[in-house]
């Protein structure tokens, strides 16, 4: 009767650990942000840019005047499916221009899903995007674009 105990004891504490365990993994917060698949540069309503994160390449590239600016490029990250994500208040951008002697890309408020890419001089540089998490400036990078072309051309009058 002893054993009987000792089996039915360690049978009800194994049940019992099984039923935590199950309840725990219902309670688990999802992922705390989403995860993106590819990015779209959308400027007056229409996709002038996209990458794809599995193949990491970009359909498009950018570009602007010498002396000029580009209406306001929305930047947005998509799923597989290409449907914007939903993004949460610790998510902020950061764009990184390899010759901001040709162009600069600027956002009107530091962090912004946008900006405007300003031309500075006729040439070639390359941008990425990145999605950060964390604080604005000090945060680490969730999603790294490869770079996209960015041409400056000479205004023609």
């Amino acid at each position: 009767m002893n054993t009987w105990n000792t089996k039915s004891r360690a049978t009800a504490l194994l049940l019992a650990c099984l039923a935590l365990a199950g309840c725990s993994d219902t309670t688990e917060p999802e992922d705390e942000h989403a995860e993106p698949e590819g990015v779209e540069l959308v400027m007056s309503g229409q996709v002038i840019a996209s990458y794809d994160g599995d193949t990491q390449r970009w359909t498009g590239e950018l570009e602007v005047d010498v002396g000029e600016e580009t209406p306001h490029i929305s930047v947005r990250f998509v799923d597989h499916d290409g449907d914007a994500i939903a993004l949460d208040e610790h998510l902020y951008l950061e764009v990184v221009v390899e010759d901001e002697s040709i162009a600069e890309f600027e956002q009107d408020t530091p962090g912004e899903f946008g900006g405007h890419l300003h031309g500075h001089m006729e040439g070639e540089t390359d941008v990425s995007f990145r999605l950060m998490h964390g604080e604005v400036g000090s945060g680490h990078a969730d999603f790294v674009t490869q770079p996209v072309h960015a041409h400056v051309h000479e205004h023609m009058s």
